[in-house]
C-alpha cells in the first residue's frame, strides 16, 4: 500500500515537472508582459523582484532581465533610478530617452562599460564589457514598473530590440491616461 501511494506521488510529481509551462504572459503592476521566444523564465531570486527572465547567449553567457514594482509612490523617482543605474557603470557610456507608448510614458536607459554588480550599498563585482538596457513604465495610479536587462555588451545589444518590443507592448496594454 505504501509503495502504491509512493508511486502515485512520484507520478504526480513527474507530471507536474513535465506539464508545468513557464509563463509566456505575466503581469507586473498594471502591465501585461509577453516573454520573447527563446528567453527563459527564472524563478525570481529575490522577493523584491516581481519577475525575472534570462537571455541565453553563446559561450555560456547570459543576460538577466529583472522586473520591479513597489506600488503607488514607491520605488523612487524616475531620475533617482536612472542615476542609480548609471552609477552602476562608473565612467561608462550612458543615454536616456523617453517616448509615449499607448497612454504610458516610458523612459529608456542604456549604459555600457564596467558594470558594478551587486546590491546598492553593498560589495560589488566589476564586470567588464557589460551593458544595461532599462525601461521605466510610468503609472501614477498603480506605481511605476522598472525593467532592467544586464549582461555581456554584445548579448544585451543583440537582445535590445526584443526587450524594447516587449516593453512597448506592455506599455500599450495599459489603458489609462498618464
Amino acid at each position: 500500500m505504501i509503495r502504491f501511494f509512493f508511486s502515485i506521488f512520484t507520478l504526480a510529481l513527474l507530471a507536474t515537472e513535465v506539464f508545468a509551462a513557464d509563463p509566456v504572459e505575466f503581469r507586473v503592476g498594471a502591465f501585461e508582459f509577453s516573454r520573447p521566444a527563446g528567453w527563459k523564465w527564472i524563478v525570481p531570486s529575490s522577493g523584491m523582484r516581481k519577475a525575472q527572465l534570462e537571455v541565453p547567449g553563446g559561450n555560456n553567457e547570459k543576460a538577466e532581465i529583472t522586473f520591479f514594482h513597489f506600488g503607488p509612490g514607491q520605488g523612487g523617482s524616475v531620475d533617482a533610478n536612472v542615476e542609480r543605474w548609471f552609477g552602476q557603470f562608473p565612467g561608462g557610456r550612458t543615454s536616456r530617452s523617453e517616448a509615449s507608448q499607448g497612454r504610458t510614458l516610458v523612459y529608456y536607459v542604456q549604459a555600457q562599460g564596467t558594470f558594478q554588480s551587486g546590491m546598492p550599498g553593498g560589495p560589488t563585482t566589476p564586470l567588464e564589457a557589460y551593458a544595461l538596457q532599462g525601461a521605466i513604465l510610468q503609472d501614477a495610479q498603480s506605481g511605476d514598473v522598472f525593467v532592467k536587462m544586464t549582461g555581456p555588451e554584445a548579448l544585451v545589444q543583440l537582445s535590445a530590440p526584443l526587450f524594447v518590443d516587449m516593453v512597448n507592448q506592455a506599455a500599450a496594454s495599459r489603458g489609462e491616461a498618464p
